[in-house]
């Protein structure tokens, strides 16, 4: 008898021990929304702040949280903000070239639009903004302010960075894209939105392949005594990868006025009409066909005008529609 009972204690506390493990188990482990993982929703964990420093136009900027109330002040970073899914962190937005991108129409209609041009410092301060974001000339004399005196009243800005080097690049416009992705914590974004814009430059230039003698390349702006044409610039690589050459890249500026004289000298067989306000591209074009200094011209001669929207080459996400734009303009056989 003494055998059997103790033999019975013995399987119960086998049993307990078992039961004391697993609950000690379930205390233990953590769920997915403890550990950082996916929740049960689905909807992932935002990672953890950490300082960013950043280095732009001889500046370090150090940010120790993301910017709440973000203002652009240009389209071409409107779309590469929207583009990153930053709306709900943005207090306003300024100065459109044209038509936003569809498919970030939405996203840009429910934000404050500030001004049809820059705004006034007064009206900037008025949107309370603790970051700003834009081209060069946007803080200049006739922007909303200087860096410093921004940063004087709490506003970090952060300047397009192909807009104040000397020669632009689509390596700039992804550190942009990049950065913009570190101080508002979206860095995943960030990088899969850059490796899809090199995917889709390789995959254009697959199709140019590499001409033999690249295409003369004359990029119009405006202008009727002299002709105003883009020199060292994004656009001049951009007609590069695109199978040309632009005839001004010896230009020491971004962008320039030169004579007739020199356009006819240089004799483009492709030129590029940028297109913006007024007058309209048709008006260019008829202008250009109109002068007879011209006439002679192998693109005028030729017929040959390839019509770009002036938004898709600034820099920011529009720049691979740019690319394919000019490519399968200078070269439409290779893209039927």
């Amino acid at each position: 008898m003494k055998r059997i009972l103790a033999n019975t204690i013995s399987s119960l506390l086998f049993v307990c021990s078992l039961l004391l493990l697993a609950a000690c188990g379930q205390t233990t482990s953590k769920s997915p929304a403890a550990s950082g993982d996916t929740p049960q929703n689905g909807t992932p964990k935002t990672a953890a702040y950490s300082p960013v420093t950043i280095e732009n136009m001889g500046r370090t900027l150090t940010f120790k949280e993301a910017p709440k109330r973000a203002v652009s002040l240009n389209q071409h970073t409107t779309e590469i903000m929207l583009s990153l899914g930053l709306e709900k962190s943005m207090v306003g937005t300024a100065y459109m070239d044209d038509e936003i991108l569809p498919e970030l129409k939405e996203k840009y209609t429910a934000i404050p639009v500030l001004a049809d041009k820059y705004p006034s410092l007064e009206v900037l301060l008025g949107a309370e903004p603790d970051f700003v974001y834009g081209r060069k000339s946007a803080f200049a004399e006739k922007g909303v302010g200087t860096v410093e005196a921004l940063k004087e009243k709490g506003i970090e800005a952060y300047v397009s960075k192909g807009t104040y080097v000397p020669f632009g690049t689509l390596e700039d416009v992804y550190e942009d894209i990049s950065n913009i992705g570190r101080i508002f914590n979206v860095q995943a974004k960030a990088d899969a939105l850059v490796e899809s814009m090199k995917a889709k430059v390789k995959e254009i230039q697959l199709k140019v392949g590499k001409p033999e003698k690249p295409l003369r390349v004359f990029a119009f702006d405006s202008g009727q005594d002299t002709a105003y044409t883009a020199g060292k610039s994004l656009s001049t690589e951009l007609i590069q990868l695109a199978g040309g050459k632009n005839i001004f890249d010896d230009v020491e500026k971004g962008w320039a006025k030169v004579s007739w004289e020199e356009v006819v000298k240089r004799d483009p067989e492709v030129i590029l009409i940028f297109d913006y306000d007024k007058p309209s591209a048709a008006e260019k074009i008829k202008f250009l066909q109109s002068l007879p200094a011209l006439a002679n011209v192998t693109a005028i001669k030729n017929n040959k005008f390839v019509i770009m929207p002036l938004s898709d080459v600034f820099e920011g996400v529009r720049n691979t529609t740019a690319l394919e734009k000019m490519a399968t303009g200078f070269y439409p056989e290779k893209f039927n």
